[in-house]
C-alpha cells in the first residue's frame, strides 16, 4: 500500500492545480509563457516515451503504478481536467466581453436615435 502513496500524492497535487486554475484570474503573458514551457516539456516527455518505452514503465513503478499505460492514463486525466478548466475560464471571459460589447452597442444606438430620431421602419 505504501508504494501507492507517491502516485496518490501526485494525482491529488494535479487535481489541486486544476482547482487553482479555476479560481485564478484570466490568463496574461506570464500564464501564456508557462503554458508554452509546459507544452515543450510535454513534447520532450512524449518523444522520450516513444524512443524509450521502458522508461515510462520504470517511472510508473517508481511512483507506485503497475504499468506505464496506467500512468499515462492518469496523466491524461489531469491534462483533460486542466483543459476543461482553462476552456471554462476562456469561455467565461468571452461571454463577459460579449455582454459588455452588446451593452455598448445598445447605448450607442440609443444615442444615435436621440440625435437623429427613430429609424423609419416602413416595409
Amino acid at each position: 500500500m505504501s508504494e501507492q502513496i507517491v502516485i496518490q500524492v501526485l494525482l491529488l497535487a494535479g487535481v489541486s492545480v486544476v482547482a487553482v486554475l479555476l479560481t485564478r484570474t484570466t490568463a496574461n503573458a506570464r500564464h501564456q509563457a508557462i503554458r508554452r514551457i509546459l507544452l515543450v516539456g510535454f513534447v520532450a516527455v512524449a518523444a522520450g516515451s516513444v524512443m524509450f518505452p521502458d522508461w515510462l514503465s520504470w517511472l510508473a513503478r517508481r511512483v507506485g503504478v503497475g504499468r506505464g499505460a496506467d500512468l499515462l492514463l492518469y496523466a491524461l486525466v489531469i491534462a483533460f481536467l486542466s483543459y476543461i478548466a482553462t476552456s471554462y475560464r476562456r469561455l467565461s471571459e468571452l461571454e463577459r466581453r460579449i455582454t459588455v460589447l452588446a451593452r455598448e452597442v445598445a447605448l450607442t444606438r440609443s444615442r444615435i436615435e436621440d440625435v437623429q430620431g427613430p429609424p423609419n421602419r416602413l416595409g
